[in-house]
């Protein structure tokens, strides 16, 4: 397998829905900053990848026309709030395949205001079987579907742990504490845990609104090359992806009648340790990482599942400031799905972006001092999990 380097990132800030450029503008913003960041033009390009959840067919094409139409193959993924982190997956295995020497991996979405719903409602959902067994083991079907799922997640874990809601308040806190350094994320003003939990219950007892992430709008794009492409146009690629997995579900997810595997617990496990293993480095070695805080209790809920704190210990990492500068390692330091927004197709890209700079050193106030391993995690119900892990040379 053929070394991966980071070329070029590229983001557009986020940005509640309706106030933005419409989604194909904001793509062709964050390619051509990707281009430029890499230094090369867009006929370089030997195959792109698109990822987004809420469109027509071939919106990929019509972003990427924008930018150029030189022929090239342009795929179209979703993979539900995966989908940026699965256009990356597919970009980085070209080129490590040897199929490919420079491939580009965009994300966009162009959000609706308030919470995730079904679209299409005249066929059977993808989330069939899970929502049969939240019916039995939660019930509040009159929740959207994503609150729904995490809330009785969140019950679960408190129940089981003893973990007290104030825990999933200094989450949301420190998020908002770290997007006050982003220029690029939706939300900036810094909130206490006091506040997130006098916010408006969503789930009494277990979810407040602040501990939610907001419906964005935004774009993100990555361009890979090969070391040799690299050497060939003098690009000085400091960025490297040192290993990666994709995940699904396994017949654990619904059997083992738990509301943590069955939003994906047991995928992220399982692709942790393949990437770990892959890469040859171990959860103790992670500088850095963007994590898929989708919900204050996701956040949780991953620490354990990637292995940044001990199973049930969650609670004791976020009241150390483990997760935070100065702890073991800095969670989400760009502000999160929770503060910077999560607008799902442009996610994943968007966690590549700030890793990136982070390896680089040129994360300005945002920096974490000496970063060189960097851990992605970008998740999807129904389901799907992507982990990687970068490095800086």
């Amino acid at each position: 397998m053929k070394e991966v380097l980071v070329a070029g990132v590229g983001m557009t800030p986020f940005r509640k829905p309706g106030d933005h450029p419409a989604y194909h503008e904001m793509a062709a913003a964050a390619v051509r900053e990707a281009l430029a960041d890499a230094g090369i033009a867009y006929v370089d390009v030997q195959e792109a990848y698109a990822g987004y959840v809420f469109g027509d067919s071939a919106c990929g094409q019509r972003c990427l026309y924008e930018v150029g139409m030189s022929g090239i193959p342009i795929i179209n993924v979703n993979n539900n709030c995966a989908s940026g982190s699965t256009a990356f997956y597919l970009a980085r295995k070209a080129i490590a395949s040897g199929a490919a020497d420079c491939v580009l991996a965009v994300g966009f979405e162009q959000m609706q205001p308030g919470a995730l719903g079904t679209t299409w409602a005249d066929r059977p959902s993808p989330l069939g079987k899970f929502d049969a067994v939240v019916d039995e083991l939660y019930g509040r079907a009159d929740l959207p579907v994503a609150i729904r799922y995490f809330a009785a997640a969140g019950k679960e874990y408190m129940e089981r742990y003893g973990t007290s809601l104030e825990t999933f308040a200094k989450v949301r806190a420190k998020a908002s504490e770290h997007a006050a350094n982003n220029p690029l994320a939706v939300f900036r003003k810094v909130v206490t845990p006091e506040e997130v939990l006098a916010s408006p219950p969503i789930v009494a007892g277990v979810l407040t609104k602040l501990m939610a992430c907001p419906p964005t709008s935004g774009a993100a794009a990555v361009l890979l090359v090969s070391r040799r492409f690299a050497a060939t146009r003098g690009i000085r690629a400091k960025v490297q992806v040192l290993a990666q997995a994709l995940a699904t579900d396994t017949p654990s997810a619904l059997e083992g009648r738990s509301m943590t595997d069955l939003i994906g617990a047991g995928m992220v496990r399982q692709a942790a340790r393949s990437a770990f293993e892959e890469a040859g480095v171990g959860p103790e070695d992670v500088d850095v990482c963007e994590l898929h805080d989708c919900f204050a209790q996701n956040e949780v809920f991953s620490y354990e599942n990637l292995g940044l704190c001990s199973v049930g210990g969650a609670e004791k990492f976020v009241n150390e400031r483990g997760n935070t500068y100065g702890g073991d390692v800095v969670v989400n330091p760009s502000g999160g799905l929770l503060s910077k927004g999560h607008p799902l197709g442009a996610t994943g890209l968007a966690q590549c972006y700030e890793l990136t700079h982070q390896l680089r050193g040129t994360a300005r106030s945002r920096q974490v001092p000496g970063a060189r391993i960097g851990l992605q995690h970008n998740a999807g119900l129904g389901g799907a999990v992507v982990v990687t892990l970068f490095g800086s040379s």
